[in-house]
């Protein structure tokens, strides 16, 4: 059996187990819990097999794990490779046919998926324990999402029963699939007024954003390095030191960062410097399905509080 082989043989036995159909990924090679094989991620987002790689494969190694997943084909409508070491992450289809509304469900929530059209599907698996953690204790809160993308946190935070969301992104058609999000999980009646999207620049924006506050909780889950719009290492203290300004006494903070190249040392030393009123409650635990050799290259989701 081939390297390879070994990532096919483990979501065939995860597939064979009972489960709920929620999305969850079935091998995570880049954890580097696997060897050689940190250039593969496989995740389930039924009834779509997504197999996401991130070098090119031996043409024989890659016939040889497409044979032993050939069982799976009774339980998998469709298989979609993303080859993101290819500029804008193009699609192939190993087999089937794509659905045309293809959503990952998580919690008894929806969201939407877009494959093959941009190198993010609209979604980030890594981030469920903190959409679980807001939807937890969002009710009757005003929440401000930062770096909305497409406004799954605000999608959990109306569905534990927040008074109000706030969403801010800079790109106006990411927001528009976070309105959609909203409306596949029967929300609409909270878009009408409870919902706001701010397409803006966020760092000239503040006003704006302060305009609609205060909140009792805000996330802040930006990309690590985005060329013109945020590089973690010098825009991380410009948002947290305007947060004091923006929250209610007592108010929660999820500090989210998704960067391996940066410990969770360089956040608390952010706050640190930036929002000395701010005291760490707790880091999220990360997802069981996303094992990592080091956890500090893992997604960091600190819990602070004013």
């Amino acid at each position: 059996m081939g390297a390879l082989d070994i990532a096919a043989v483990a979501v065939i036995e995860q597939l064979n187990r009972s489960v709920d159909g929620g999305a969850r990924r079935l091998f995570h090679g880049r954890g580097h819990c696997y060897g050689e094989l940190d250039y593969i991620n496989i995740d389930w987002y039924q009834p779509v097999l997504l197999i996401t790689l991130y070098k090119a494969v031996d043409d024989r190694d890659w016939r040889d794990f497409v044979k032993v997943l050939d069982p799976i084909k009774a339980l998998v409508t469709c298989t979609v490779v993303q080859h993101r070491q290819l500029r804008g992450g193009p699609i192939d289809l190993l087999w089937g046919q794509l659905p045309g509304d293809l959503c990952a469900v998580e919690h008894g929530l929806r969201y939407s998926l877009s494959l093959g059209e941009k190198q993010n599907i609209g979604f980030f698996l890594d981030m469920e324990p903190g959409r679980y953690w807001l939807q937890q204790r969002a009710k009757d809160c005003r929440v401000l999402n930062l770096f909305a993308y497409t406004c799954a946190f605000s999608v959990a935070a109306i569905a534990g029963g927040a008074d109000r969301v706030v969403n801010v992104d800079m790109s106006k058609a990411a927001l528009a699939v976070g309105r959609h999000n909203h409306l596949i999980n029967q929300q609409e009646h909270k878009l009408r007024r409870d919902v706001q999207f701010l397409g803006y620049d966020l760092f000239r924006s503040w006003s704006k954003v302060a305009k609609q506050g205060p909140y009792d909780i805000a996330v802040i889950d930006p990309p690590s390095r985005q060329k013109g719009s945020f590089i973690a290492v010098k825009d991380y203290v410009r948002v947290l030191r305007r947060m004091a300004g923006l929250m209610t006494a007592g108010g929660d903070l999820l500090l989210c960062l998704n960067a391996p190249e940066l410990s969770e040392t360089f956040l608390t030393d952010c706050v640190a410097a930036e929002l000395p009123e701010a005291t760490l409650i707790a880091r999220l635990d990360n997802r069981v399905d996303l094992p990592e050799i080091d956890a500090q290259r893992n997604v960091k989701m600190l819990h602070y509080r004013l």
